[in-house]
């Protein structure tokens, strides 16, 4: 087996459940090693489980991805139980859904926190090594809602995703020349985010996710980034149910 894939050490956050789970076990079924990491550390243990059970490499992490000094530790443990890293995919998510009138700050603030500071955190941690190792690959996830403003009640949440596509932009604008940089955005993808929205706005997300893909959808194209060859930068991938509109 060589794909691209093969042997790569590969740093999961948001690996417990969903897309970060399926995306660990395709890796892993095409040879990658794969670290997931995530707050539930029992879920952890059970991805790494089923992996295992299939003949694949696979560790778990217990992270929290707003905590700086976590994320480091993580990559730290990574590198040393692995040797290196080669592939980080910032997966950690929320995605709860509100109107911006009923002024939700906790809820803006855990965004936020998440889902751009997380990313963000996970870059630094991993940017200073594939400095020295000369190579790396970092897979930021935004989403279709980075791509056009999901509202109302999406507004924070697209706020955070298209930050993230920004980022994921300039940063390879910066350090394309040895570093790779890919967003993915994806549209309904059957996972638990869709249970991040608990206020006025929960029925209506639940029927927008009706039509959702599978997570091993996403995971496909993750795998289509991450196997091509070193002069070869997927820099954005779209992808949604083709009944979506949005």
């Amino acid at each position: 087996m060589n794909n691209g894939i093969e042997n790569k050490v590969i740093l999961i956050t948001g690996g417990s459940t969903g897309l970060g789970a399926a995306t660990a076990k395709f890796l892993a079924a095409r040879g990658a090693k794969v670290a997931v990491a995530a707050r539930r550390k029992e879920k952890l243990d059970a991805v790494v489980a089923q992996i295992t059970a299939a003949g694949g490499t696979a560790r778990a992490y217990e992270l929290d991805v707003t905590d700086k000094a976590q994320v480091e530790a993580v990559v730290a443990a990574t590198v040393r139980d692995f040797g290196k890293v080669d592939v980080l995919i910032n997966n950690a998510g929320l995605m709860p859904i509100r109107p911006m009138a009923e002024v939700n700050t906790d809820e803006w603030d855990a965004m936020i926190d998440v889902n751009l500071k997380g990313t963000l955190y996970g870059i630094a941690a991993v940017l200073p090594r594939f400095f020295a190792q000369g190579d790396g690959h970092i897979i930021n996830l935004s989403s279709v809602a980075g791509v056009k403003v999901f509202a109302p009640g999406g507004t924070v949440y697209s706020g955070t995703k298209f930050a993230v596509r920004a980022i994921s932009e300039g940063l390879r604008q910066e350090v394309g020349d040895k570093i790779r940089v890919t967003s993915i955005e994806p549209g309904a993808v059957d996972s638990e985010l869709k249970y991040s929205t608990s206020g006025t706005a929960a029925e209506t997300v639940l029927n927008f996710y009706k039509d959702a893909i599978p997570a091993e959808s996403v995971a496909r194209a993750i795998a289509f980034a991450i196997e091509q060859p070193a002069d070869v930068d997927i820099n954005e991938i779209v992808l949604r149910p083709t009944r979506q509109e949005f």
